[in-house]
């Protein structure tokens, strides 16, 4: 059962293939980087490892929101956008927390993909804690 609102832990859900690839290349570069680094070396290898194995992998991907009429330029930088249908933010955290959850699925609503990945590098090994998928699912 998911612990946070919209986590899954399921085997059916969108994207999976994708979903699959980024954790590889995750569990890839961390495993050749190894914990302790600031988020940015792991997001800058990340994005690299993807592209390498023929995905579309945006960094720093601005999104802005509407609310009443007004535009809020740049209301939250995605970390990553991979081939146009997933999010990922990767953290550098002792646990992830309610925040980092919340973060994720604003980021989901906003920018209408329904798919997101949070990574925390620092759980070692990653697929130890460190990997959580959520799905934003529309009303």
């Amino acid at each position: 059962m998911p612990r946070y609102w919209g986590e899954h832990s399921g085997d059916d859900y969108p994207h999976q293939e994708i979903t699959q690839a980024i954790i590889e290349a995750a569990i890839r570069v961390q495993n050749a980087l190894g914990p302790g680094l600031l988020e940015d070396a792991y997001k800058a290898c990340l994005a690299h490892a993807l592209r390498g194995s023929g995905h579309k992998a945006l960094r720093e991907v601005c999104l802005d929101i509407v609310w009443e009429g007004l535009t809020v330029d740049g209301a939250y930088k995605m970390d990553l956008v991979v081939d146009d249908k997933v999010v990922v933010e990767a953290k550098t955290v002792e646990k992830l927390v309610d925040a980092h959850f919340a973060q994720i699925n604003s980021q989901l609503r906003f920018s209408s993909l329904e798919v997101g990945l949070l990574l925390n590098f620092r759980a070692w090994p990653l697929k130890d804690g460190g990997i959580r998928r959520v799905v934003h699912t529309r009303p």
